[in-house]
Order: structure tokens, then sequence, then C-alpha cells
């Protein structure tokens, strides 16, 4: 029987470990939302996965999890995230969020206070101001707070951009700390301060 050469396609064979990989890739993707498969390699490398970058590619587009450039941040936020870690003792979860006011006068100059809270004291650990910040300024802000209080084993913290970027992730992975996501409201950082705090 004789067909034309182009008609010829390889489909590569599904092993177990391919299918584990592909459900590891999801798992990653589904906790870290903005992440991208560059940084979803990073993570499989850290795990003891041997993959090239260009595997995870492929796999990470055949599972349809590109982002989009730009998109609604409530379908972003929805996305399923990973369980977790309860705080059973002091200095074992921390969580930081962001909080913004202006400034009383003609200037109105807008203001961002970075909060820091220990999730089981309820103690404020840090309260930082400044008019904005970059995850370099947390990174430092959480080095020079852990150097004091010793380290958690876990932060929660949003998806905003001070806390998803490489910087930080690198220095929680260095000093084994999770990662983890803010619940509704109460899990959040704000609501642990007090009105005169805020002031």
């Amino acid at each position: 029987m004789r067909f034309n050469r182009k008609s010829m396609q390889y489909k590569p064979k599904v092993t177990a470990i391919s299918e584990a990989l592909r459900s590891r890739i999801k798992e990653i993707s589904q906790a870290r939302v903005r992440y991208g498969y560059r940084r979803v390699h990073v993570l499989l490398k850290r795990e003891g996965w041997t993959v090239n970058h260009k595997r995870v590619a492929r796999l990470y587009t055949q599972e349809g999890l590109n982002l989009r450039a730009k998109g609604p941040k409530r379908r972003r936020r929805s996305a399923v995230m990973r369980v977790r870690i309860a705080a059973t003792q002091p200095n074992h979860v921390w969580c930081m969020d962001f909080m913004h006011d202006r400034l009383i006068g003609d200037a109105r100059k807008a203001f961002r206070l970075l909060t820091i809270i220990d999730i089981f004291t309820r103690e404020c650990l840090a309260l930082e101001v400044a008019a904005g910040f970059r995850a370099r300024d947390v990174v430092e802000i959480l080095t020079r707070l852990v150097g004091k209080r010793g380290a958690p084993i876990a932060i929660r913290c949003d998806q905003g951009t001070e806390f998803t970027a490489e910087a930080l992730d690198q220095w929680a992975y260095n000093n084994r700390i999770e990662l983890g996501p803010i619940g509704p409201c109460a899990g959040g950082c704000s609501p642990a301060i007090s009105p005169a705090e805020s002031d």
C-alpha cells in the first residue's frame, strides 16, 4: 500500500513517567496561577525531575496552561490553590499583605504599608511604609525579620507581583519556607491591624 510520506507523523509513547510529569505540571500551575512554563521547570528541577524546558513547554501547552497577557483578576484568583498549612504555635506561619492610603493635604501622596503577621499569635511582626515596594525590598525585610526571630515554615501571601517574583520565590526556597495563598478576609493580614496602628 502506498501513501504520501508527508502524512506520516510520529506518535510519542505515553509512559507512566510522562503522565506523572504531566500531572505534576498541572498541580504546580494550579497552585501557582501566575507561573509560566519556565518557572514551573525551575520548580520541577528542585523536586528532582530530570527534564528539559522544551518538554515542559510542550506539556504545558498541551494542557492549555498558557498564561494570557491580560485577563480579569477574579478568574485568576478563583483557581484551585494548595491546602494551607495550619498555624499550631508562635512563629510557625506568617502572613504578609499590603495596605494602601494617602496623606492628608493638597498633594494627597499615596503610600503603601507592608504588614507581616504571625498567624498564631496575631502579632504584627513588621509594618513597613514606603511609596512603593519591589520584590527585592520584600526580600530584604523578610531577611531582616528571619534573622531576628527565626524562619517560619510557611508564609501566606496573595498573587501580587511583589509576592510572585522570582527573587522572593528563590529566597523562600533557599530558606525552606513554603509560600502559600492568603484566604478570604480572615486569612489575610490587613484585618489584624488595629485602627490605632493604621493611624
